[in-house]
């Protein structure tokens, strides 16, 4: 089943401020939360749905993403921090059981429902650069790219401890990886949950470290990963794959993996935006006389025809012969720049003819009604 727009999920406009999304989105999570809907998977499902539109808008750097690209931008990594309905309750409540004055569906409606699950430190997000040919863009592509990242510990399974006996449950917050702590105010008594200092969040102490890793959970290595890369893509735009970042601390969620795109440089073609430019370079007696010839495109050569009389500037067009839409259908145009080549020398045979030309009638310029300069040509083909 197709998303839903993440404005849509929560009720606001796509101008709307930090403050109106997070109070959209506590109206939406307060009405549709387990504990106020036990058994009830079409709440739950729509409770997953707010957190994850939040997760994207309150976010400005995935917000922006977004707004450009729709829910494609996201769909390398599923899941949590990328918008792909992959998230779990554990994930929504570590992540914005903060904001409702507690850390955890407990104490989101003050007493009762599930405990939040101890978890180590969320591993950083990495960067990388993928550079990708106008060929590659066009289609979209796979690529395997080597990436040195912080990997969970093998030795330990990421727990950081030499064995099941090195670990013992923390005596600050009890196994819990929080502290509540109940204050008063002039609007009554309050209570906010933090995570635990001691252990921090992991609910337990460690004993004696793992040998490989020295009590981290995880280590430093390379991996290989695949990254699928929708057609349409430009420079400077942002793939998100979720937990393919640094591993955690101690057993923590991964970080994401940031994929920057960058363009290569075409041997023949420019782009802006889905349309592609060629610059055609013709001799006086082919625009003159008329000829065929062959121009690259994104998918191999082809002829077009030149017709007798071809003005410089002249700009012909390759219907779909340009590049997709990133997240809407249709494909740009080629278009074809003509420019007259001027030779820079001439022999005298070459000379003295076109000296017999340079008078002739046919040969002085006469600018024809509705003829348009380069300008509003080019305004013309790219509006």
């Amino acid at each position: 089943m197709a998303k839903r727009d993440y404005y849509e999920v929560l009720g606001v406009d796509k101008g709307a401020d930090e403050n109106k999304i997070k109070k959209a989105y506590r109206k939406k999570a307060m009405k549709y939360h387990p504990d106020q809907n036990p058994d009830n998977k079409e709440a739950e499902e729509k409770f997953k749905e707010a957190a994850e539109a939040y997760d994207v808008l309150s976010d400005a750097q995935k917000r922006a993403r977004y707004d450009q690209m729709g829910h494609r931008a996201f769909e390398q990594g599923g899941g949590f921090g990328g918008g792909a309905g992959g998230m779990t309750m554990e994930d929504i409540m570590n992540q914005f059981g903060g904001m409702f004055g507690g850390g955890g569906g407990g104490d989101f409606f003050g007493g009762g429902g599930a405990r939040r699950q101890p978890r180590g430190e969320r591993g950083s997000n990495l960067r990388i650069k993928v550079s990708l040919t106008l060929e590659e863009i066009a289609e979209g592509v796979t690529k395997r790219i080597k990436v040195k990242r912080q990997k969970q510990c093998g030795t330990c399974d990421g727990s950081g401890a030499k064995d099941s006996s090195s670990v013992s449950t923390c005596s600050t917050c009890g196994g819990a990886g929080v502290v509540r702590q109940v204050r008063s105010t002039f609007l009554g008594q309050m209570a906010t949950t933090t995570t635990c200092p001691n252990c921090t969040g992991t609910g337990k102490m460690i004993k004696t470290n793992c040998s490989n890793c020295k009590g981290e959970g995880r280590v430093y290595g390379e991996d290989t990963i695949e990254v699928n890369i929708p057609a349409g893509v430009e420079e400077g735009q942002q793939l998100s794959m979720r937990g393919k970042g640094n591993a955690g601390r101690r057993g923590g969620p991964a970080g994401d993996l940031l994929i920057n795109i960058e363009e290569k440089p075409h041997e023949f073609l420019q782009r802006d935006g889905q349309k592609l430019i060629f610059d055609l370079h013709l001799n006086f007696a082919d625009a003159a006389l008329g000829t065929s010839v062959e121009v690259p495109t994104i998918s191999g050569r082809v002829k077009i025809k030149i017709p007798a009389g071809t003005q410089s500037g002249k700009i012909f067009r390759l219907r779909g012969k340009g590049l997709p839409a990133l997240q809407a259908y249709g494909t740009g145009d080629q278009l074809i720049h003509v420019n007259l080549w001027t030779p820079k020398t001439l022999t005298k045979e070459e000379t003295a003819l076109l000296e017999q030309m340079r008078d002739m009638e046919n040969f002085k310029p006469k600018l024809e009604k509705g003829d348009k300069g380069f300008f509003e040509r080019m305004k013309e083909y790219f509006s």
